[in-house]
This record gives structure tokens, sequence and C-alpha cells, in this order.
């Protein structure tokens, strides 16, 4: 029990580390798309350490300060119950039978926390951030819950160790084949999950000063950054373990992720934002009706 409290530890670490190299890079990447310079790959690290070691006299009672407590919370529970390697009793993490569904809330978890904690503030730049966090959360999760409900039919599991397993034996197991409309939606659901253009009306700096962290400041602020890499990371592993196959080997996690991580940063430089009702009509939509594809497909075979 105790080696597997200090693997899980490790993962935490090791997480936080490999999502704050990622934000760096895709920096510095879209600074160069740009034209700019950029900011070096090492200033997330930075800016992390920077912000722990300060001190704020902001009082907004006790939900405010126990957001970032629940953004970090929701992205370490998914990263533990995601296997990292296939076959590697190590790195399993804490995966059993079903936990496809634990993730699910996990997920919802952290980002009802921040959006109480938000909201709890009083500002309106961060109350509006919200408003529209909750719904464009509420409308990809329809699609994504549709991919999930495809999974679980189609491999009769809702273990993540299960589905991985299922998809051993070549890249034509992989449920990208198997079922590519679902993977195709839960891909578009995918940019909504990672605030990504043109799906970013949280975090909207031409309208709503970067929305939710526009009160936070010091630690608090660095608990936030923390809990968002952590939850990117966890979201790349879970993708990767549902569509891709998942990793036999850290040659083969390290560039499945990496190039998970590049999508949504491809994207971000080429589409305008949406407007937020344009966001929610499109998610409702669009996936969904793609994944329905492989969901009726399913039920007639």
């Amino acid at each position: 029990m105790l080696a597997q409290v200090v693997l899980g530890l490790a993962t935490a670490v090791g997480g936080l580390a490999y999502g704050l190299f990622l934000g760096g890079f895709s920096r510095k990447m879209i600074a160069r798309i740009h034209g700019r310079i950029g900011p070096p790959v090492t200033q997330n690290y930075v800016d992390l350490l920077k912000l722990f070691v300060k001190r704020t006299s902001i009082e907004h009672g006790t939900m405010f300060w126990l957001a970032p407590m629940f953004r970090i919370t929701g992205g370490l529970g998914v990263l533990f119950l995601v296997p990292l390697i296939v076959g590697r009793v190590a790195v399993v993490n804490f995966s059993f039978a079903g936990d496809l569904l634990l993730v699910i809330y996990f997920m919802f978890f952290g980002c009802l926390g921040m959006a109480l904690g938000a909201g709890n503030s009083g500002h309106p730049h961060a109350v509006m951030a919200v408003t529209r966090g909750l719904a464009q959360m509420s409308s990809y999760e329809l699609s994504f819950s549709v991919v999930i409900l495809i999974l679980a039919a189609g491999l009769g599991t809702l273990s993540i160790d299960g589905i991985v397993a299922a998809q051993q034996g070549g890249i034509g197991h992989w449920n990208m084949v198997r079922y590519p409309f679902a993977t195709l939606a839960a891909m578009i659901a995918f940019l909504g999950m990672m605030m990504a253009y043109p799906f970013s009306v949280v975090i909207a700096p031409q309208e709503i000063p970067i929305g939710p962290p526009t009160e936070y400041s010091s630690r608090f602020l660095s608990l936030m950054m923390a809990g968002r890499t952590v939850f990117g990371v966890a979201k790349l592993l879970l993708y990767m373990n549902l569509f891709f196959g998942g990793a036999a080997n850290w040659v083969d996690f390290f560039v499945k992720t990496f190039l998970l991580y590049m999508y949504p940063i491809f994207v971000s430089t080429v589409f305008p934002r949406f407007r937020v009702e344009q966001s929610v009509r499109f998610f409702i939509l669009v996936p969904t009706a793609i994944a329905a594809i492989d969901l009726i497909r399913i039920m007639v075979l």
C-alpha cells in the first residue's frame, strides 16, 4: 500500500511537471506563429513557484479559498484513475472496474469547484465566465457521454484498463478505427474540455479579462494553475487510453500525449472564437449527431 501511495505521488508530480512543459512549449510555439520570440519554455515553472511564495489579503469567504483545491483534486482524481503504460503494474495507479464513470464525476468535480469559488468572489467578469463555462461544459458533456455509452456497449466494459486491453494487437484494434464517428465526436468535445479556440468562452481576454482567475492571486492562483495543468495531462491520458490504444512503453506515452496536446493548439491558431450561444448550439448538435452514427451502428449490428 505504501508503495502504491509513493507511486501515486510520483504520478502527480510527474504529471504536473510534464503539463508545465507542454504549456511552456505551446506558448513558445504560438509566439513563433505570431512572429514573436515568446517566453522561454521554462516560464511556467517560474510562474508557478513565484505565485506560490506570494501572499494575499483578499477575502471572499471559505468557498473562494476551497475552489483551487477542488480544481486540483478533480485533476488528480482523473490522473490517478488512468493507467499510464499497458501491462506495467507500477503505473496502473488506482484503476478498477467501472472507473470510467468515476472519472466523469471527477471531471465535473474540478470544473464545478472552480465555478463555485469564482462565483463566490462577486466579480462580474468571474461570474460571467462561470455562467459561460457551465453552459458549454453541459453541452460537450452530452456528446462525450454518448461516446462513453458507445464504448461501454461495444466493448462490454466500463473499466479503462479493460478498454485499453481490448485495443491491443495493432492499430486496427484501436477504438479510433473501430468507432471512427465516436472518436471524431470525442475529439471535437476535447477542444471544449481544453478550452481551446474556437470554444474558449471561459477565458476570453478580449471580453472578460481571463475569467475565473480574475480575483485569484498568490498561492491560490498557483494552485489553480497547477490544477488546470494536471487536469490537462489527465485528459490527454484519458483520450490516449480510450481511443488510441494506450501506451505500450514510455516512447508511445510521450509521442501520443504530445500529439494530442498539439491538436487543440493548432486548431486554436486557425479558428476564431465562437460566441457563447454558437459554441453551446454546436456542441449539442454536431458532435452528438456524429457520435449517434456509431451508436445506431452498434444497436443495429
